[in-house]
């Protein structure tokens, strides 16, 4: 007989030194099988038809729309495969495994066109220093099943947790979603009030931040930081957002990454991590929102409705 689970069992141990060469790697095939929605999707503000999002086994494309059908592929962290599924009931399957970048585009390819898609990217990572064409990628080759599913926990406990948070606010408010781009599980909610243009910003980041916003997500160790954290930000940002003090005491505001931040292994050391993260995220966002003139009283509600049953 096995035990309970307890809720630090929903919180593995993720050391970025430990797994940084397996994340690389993820990053690299998340955006192949991401850039597979942008192409097929209608643009949506701020870039919400590219981004994965959590499911039962790990990352879905959900339903993308081709030549009347639908099909949806799947990172699958629990069996450790990529699915592809049609609508019309064709699927293939591969092995994650150790493989190079360049492999794997070429196997993934290869499944896309025995399923009859044919779908053309922009084979080149974004939103990375020093970015390797997808088809010359050598250097990224690592997966480690063990921290892949360790990956996929955390990503699934802070999806409902995120979701919890989200479910307050009554404002315009992205979904939670997984950017493969910055390689984060994020929600953004916005002030409704547009924000000045960003000197010299690309497309992506003008798009992104057209308007104020504060967002919160969970990096696994990237983003500059080098271990994995929970972080918070508002842009534009207003003065002062640097001095405020937030919960839990652990919390900090990094002068580097313009950013709150929550390190997840103060995270798991927590009597309850549920609460912490809950608390980061609620104190965080009070503290950019007040001092940015967010009109809170008609952008939340304290109380949510009562579930109702048929």
């Amino acid at each position: 007989m096995t035990s309970n689970p307890t809720e630090l069992d929903f919180w593995p141990p993720l050391p970025w030194d430990e797994w940084k060469d397996t994340a690389s790697t993820l990053h690299m095939w998340t955006q192949i099988v991401g850039k597979t929605r942008l192409a097929l999707t209608p643009m949506v503000n701020h870039w919400w038809n590219v981004p994965l999002y959590v499911s039962a086994y790990g990352l879905s494309t959900s339903a993308m729309p081709y030549e009347g059908d639908q099909f949806e592929v799947e990172f699958d962290f629990v069996h450790h495969q990529l699915h592809v599924r049609v609508s019309s009931g064709a699927a293939r399957s591969v092995a994650l495994r150790p493989q190079s970048v360049a492999s794997f585009y070429d196997e993934y390819m290869s499944v896309l066109q025995s399923l009859g898609i044919e779908v053309t990217i922009h084979a080149i990572p974004d939103e990375v220093s020093d970015p390797i064409p997808f088809r010359q990628d050598d250097k990224h080759a690592s997966y480690d099943s063990e921290y892949a599913h360790r990956f996929w926990l955390i990503l699934s406990r802070a999806d409902v947790l995120l979701k919890r948070f989200r479910a307050h606010f009554i404002g315009k408010s992205s979904p939670v979603h997984f950017f493969w781009g910055s390689f984060d599980l994020a929600v953004t909610r916005f002030s409704g009030r547009p924000a000045p243009p960003r000197p010299n910003a690309d497309a992506i980041t003008r798009e992104a931040y057209s308007h104020e916003v504060i967002s919160a997500g969970f990096w696994p160790g990237n983003g500059g930081f080098g271990t994995p954290a929970f972080y918070c930000y508002a842009a534009p940002e207003p003065p002062g957002l640097d001095h405020q003090s937030i919960r839990p005491e652990q919390a900090f505001y990094s002068r580097d990454l313009k950013q709150f931040i929550l390190k997840y292994d103060d995270v798991r050391a927590a009597n309850s991590p549920e609460h912490a993260v809950m608390e980061f995220l609620q104190s965080s966002y009070e503290a950019a929102a007040i001092l940015a003139g967010w009109d809170r009283r008609s952008l939340e509600r304290s109380v949510l409705p009562e579930s109702t049953t048929a």
